[in-house]
């Protein structure tokens, strides 16, 4: 067995962070449809997160924003694909502008799938880009993150990025915001956890299921993991309809810890026994359910409760909840979290962040980041400029406070000036990725 560390790989939250009120389903974003966001603020706060967690000891990456507009897609759409298309767009189509502009991408936790290679046939660690088919906005974003994540993870002879799944109803993935590993310690084998909102060819009527049971199989067939290791769950109807677009929104697990609210799944007792089965002889699964009783399904959404990083803390003998501040201003989740962590469960500690730009628009601290479980050979091999230190931190952050505006809503998307300084931003982004790689 090797020793193996969860990195952490949070968005970068990008310049184009606004409010658009894109995703059907997400009650926050369509709450604050429409209001003033602040791209400064919000991508502070994220590395503020990134360097608390890497002061701890744990290890932390990013992954950078795409660059926006995306002049390819309205190049597809049927404009000419240049930056002249943006005051036409803004006109004519504000909807498809408005698409072209979002950084949804900063919420790193539905870039990918990843598997790591204690559990894969090949031994290798395989991430597969999700399609995000289901929200026209996020479905443009996978030939860009599948370029990022091989150009983080470029040694082919340690891993493997698998291309998105067909974009199609039936295929409709979401990332590893519906998949949760759980294991003994993160360097030996798991159980991978698929959780699925309908099967392929399925119509369901309320809010979109995100994730079908097809495109869970094919991840799993193709990451080469075991059957016996492999467990497929359906998330509840109830709780999908309730805003719980992602199953991160009512369950998150690190090592044999599940932490999931009473409405996760369509049937608990068969998906805890499922996981029980699964591990067989590789650890005993704890579970810490939240009751509706106790934390009704609508407050668990609102507050993020579960949309939080379930963490093995450097020098901690209980897990840590890094939860959002919503989270403690929300009176049934704080006073769960309070008698949980007085109690002897596996969860002894909650750590409390500000990350309320990502969350107005529906994004907690477990959107903002994708776990990435390697060994030391594997954190060698990768590209080290995407694995970040106190000073690169603070060096993004300069970059941030020199070209981020400290309001922007959609409609500012029509003035091409927009474009032209983030694209300055990105070419200046570029600039410092090659200077962290050759330092």
């Amino acid at each position: 067995m090797s020793e193996a560390f969860e990195v952490n790989f949070d968005g970068l939250i990008g310049p184009t962070h606004n409010y658009g009120g894109l995703s059907d389903g997400n009650l926050a974003s369509a709450k604050n449809a429409g209001a003033v966001a602040n791209p400064k603020e919000a991508a502070l706060q994220g590395l503020e997160k990134m360097r608390l967690l890497h002061r701890a000891g744990l290890k932390q990456g990013f992954l950078p924003p795409l660059l926006r507009p995306n002049l390819a897609f309205l190049k597809q759409a049927g404009f000419s694909g240049t930056a002249e298309d943006i005051v036409k767009a803004a006109t004519e189509t504000p909807a498809l502008l408005k698409a072209s502009y979002s950084a949804s991408s900063m919420w790193a936790a539905n870039a990918a799938t990843v598997s790591p290679s204690a559990d894969t046939e090949d031994g290798k660690l395989h991430l597969t880009s999700a399609n995000l088919s289901t929200m026209l906005h996020r479905s443009i974003e996978h030939p860009e993150t599948t370029a990022n994540l091989s150009a983080i993870f470029n040694d082919p002879s340690r891993f493997t990025v698998h291309d998105a799944l067909p974009e199609h109803f039936d295929f409709s993935d979401e990332g590893a915001a519906n998949h949760v590993r759980l294991c003994s310690t993160h360097g030996e084998a798991g159980v991978e956890l698929f959780v699925y909102g309908r099967d392929a060819g399925e119509d369901t009527s309320g809010f979109p299921a995100r994730q079908t049971r097809l495109a869970s199989d094919r991840i799993a067939r193709s990451h080469g993991l075991k059957t016996a290791r492999t467990v497929f769950a359906r998330q509840s109807r109830e709780a999908i309809d309730a805003g719980a677009f992602h199953n991160d929104v009512v369950c998150v697990g690190t090592l044999d810890t599940l932490f999931a609210h009473e409405y996760a799944f369509e049937d608990k007792e068969r998906t805890y026994q499922d996981i029980r089965d699964a591990a067989d002889d590789l650890f005993d699964l704890k579970v810490v359910e939240v009751p509706q009783a106790e934390v009704p399904i609508e407050d668990a959404i609102s507050s993020y409760l579960f949309n939080s990083q379930l963490l093995q803390w450097p020098g901690e003998d209980r897990l840590v909840l890094l939860a959002p501040t919503e989270t403690w201003d929300t009176p049934t989740a704080k006073a769960f979290c309070d008698r949980m962590v007085q109690g002897n469960g596996p969860i002894g500690r909650v750590e409390y962040v500000d990350v309320r730009q990502s969350m107005r628009n529906g994004g907690g601290p477990a959107c903002l980041r994708l776990r990435v479980v390697m060994t030391e050979a594997e954190l060698s091999a990768m590209n080290s400029a995407y694995l970040l230190t106190d000073q690169k931190i603070d060096i993004l952050q300069e970059w941030v406070r020199t070209h981020y505006r400290d309001g922007l809503t959609a409609s500012d998307f029509a003035d091409p000036t927009l474009a032209s300084e983030i694209r300055e931003a990105h070419l200046a982004l570029q600039a410092l990725l090659r200077d962290f790689a050759e330092n």
